[in-house]
């Protein structure tokens, strides 16, 4: 997982999914934290993970 703009490399490096505890796939184009496992993306708001299930886009909806 390679970090942003603003995003810290370190930070990214120990994030994981609040919902599988599997690790997350930083989409750049997006500004997402994916997780494949679960099937969401957590978005990046300022520069900040925004990690809550509420706030989660499903991926199979655009």
């Amino acid at each position: 997982m390679t970090a942003g703009p603003g995003l810290d490399p370190d930070l990214l490096a120990i994030l994981v999914c609040p919902v599988t505890r599997t690790p997350l796939r930083y989409d750049e184009a997006a500004g997402e934290l994916v997780s494949e496992a679960a099937g969401l993306a957590f978005p990046i708001r300022a520069g900040v993970p925004v990690m809550l299930f509420e706030e989660a886009r499903r991926l199979d909806e655009p």
